[in-house]
């Protein structure tokens, strides 16, 4: 790119990817800080870990079934106000978790979460894909995607700290973390409003020139991708690609879902640390990742391939973490999980710029990205309450943990065969719907 593209991307990235990032830490915090609560909220509520990854899993399926629809209503009424409706919904009901006093509320509760927040995460990828031309994708969706691995290094702390209000003015500490982590979506949802512009041509911080070279390089590239000519949010049903990409990214959930919802669980199992240390604990590998993140999506952008990039994380993934559960050695099992962590989360900006890539502009490319998104939160639905059954019934997350590894490596090749060596510039149409 010439200066002048690089001046141009280096704008928009300043004022769009720290807020996206901070909307999607806040996210992320919000639908993961029950694995944190548990550590209080089994005891009061009586749940066993199965009963928990039932909670856990049930934010999912709600999730998914909106999942399509919400991204659709995006495309229609623009991101700026769709994204802040969800951000204030999920808030109010986020907040509403701190009342919670049986296990049916407790499911209800999560059920309500995750139709509230449905297509946030698909909203903001689509938005991504309107701002950044396919040439910076990877290395923008990376920093999208730190923002997650940071919410769980200062979210779990965060967390963590809040379960020590225990007792002030009568509630339990998990009441309190729950409320208190629900308020900045409420907040930042109504700053939305007023922060971003629905498209480039909207955005007054560019000049003339600026706005329209960005508009008009993203329109050509959405008007020559691969899969984006297809008419209507419907025809993404019926592309074999789109499945391929939503198989892959469900068994790359198997890692991001069934490790860190389980993760400071699984490491107070492993010690005998207090449940603040065990936080800062479960904290420290998504420092990892969000390195691996960053160097791996942007050296995937500088080589314009992306094949590699995307299945040897997940191979290596998968095989360190089957790995770990046979050293015996703590230390070494907790390096071992730090390195799984980060590599499966390395393989993420990556997939995400091969998905848009190739489905880029459309409606039927909004709903497409939704659709891919809702089958990986199948592993949400059904993978904590498997966990769970396991732990009870074997005092271990060894056997929930192997069946992460083998999706991690399953993952891994099929990457093989769903990414492009070039980005997607050579890929045919599969189902254009003429």
């Amino acid at each position: 790119m010439n200066q002048f593209e690089n001046q141009t991307i280096s704008i928009v990235t300043r004022r769009l990817l720290p807020f996206l990032m901070l909307l999607y830490l806040i996210a992320y915090i919000d639908r993961s800080n029950i694995s944190v609560a548990a550590l209080q909220m089994n005891a009061d509520l009586g749940l066993t870990a199965q009963m928990y990854g039932i909670g856990a899993g049930l934010f999912y399926l709600t999730y998914i079934i909106f999942e399509v629809p919400s991204n659709v209503i995006l495309a229609r009424v623009g991101a700026r106000r769709w994204i802040s409706r969800i951000m204030v919904s999920w808030g109010i009901v986020a907040c509403g978790m701190a009342f919670i006093q049986t296990p049916g509320q407790l499911y209800t509760m999560r059920l309500l979460l995750g139709a509230a927040e449905a297509g946030f995460t698909p909203g903001i990828i689509y938005y991504l894909s309107r701002w950044f031309p396919s040439t910076r994708r990877a290395r923008a969706m990376s920093f999208f995607y730190i923002a997650a691995t940071m919410a769980s290094v200062i979210g779990l702390p965060l967390s963590g700290a809040l379960l020590k209000m225990d007792g002030i003015a009568g509630y339990s500490g998990w009441r309190w973390l729950y409320f208190v982590e629900g308020l900045p979506a409420i907040l930042l949802g109504l700053v939305v409003l007023r922060y971003l512009p629905d498209a480039p041509r909207e955005a007054r911080w560019l000049n003339s020139e600026q706005r329209e070279w960005l508009a008009t390089t993203i329109e050509s590239e959405s008007a020559n991708a691969p899969g984006s000519h297809a008419h209507g949010w419907h025809r993404a049903f019926a592309d074999p690609r789109v499945w391929a990409l939503g198989l892959f990214w469900l068994l790359q959930a198997f890692g991001t879902i069934g490790i860190t919802v389980f993760l400071p669980q699984i490491l107070k199992g492993l010690s005998s640390a207090s449940n603040f240390v065990v936080t800062l604990f479960a904290a420290l590998p998504f420092i990892f990742a969000s390195l691996l993140m960053y160097l791996n999506g942007q050296h995937s952008d500088q080589t314009r391939e992306r094949r590699l990039h995307l299945a040897v994380p997940m191979l290596l993934a998968g095989i360190l973490l089957a790995i770990s559960l046979r050293v015996g050695n703590l230390p070494l099992t907790y390096v071992l999980l730090i390195l799984t962590i980060g590599l499966n989360w390395a393989a993420t900006p990556v997939f995400w710029s091969v998905t848009t890539e190739y489905l880029a502009g459309s409606a039927a490319a909004a709903s497409a990205i939704a659709l891919i998104n809702a089958i990986a939160n199948i592993a949400g639905v059904g993978l904590p309450p498997v966990m769970g059954a396991i732990r009870d019934r074997t005092g271990s997350y060894n056997g929930g943990l192997l069946l992460v590894a083998a999706a991690l490596f399953l993952g891994g090749l099929l990457a093989l065969r769903v990414a492009l060596r070039d980005g997607g510039r050579s890929a045919s149409p599969i189902s254009e719907g003429k």
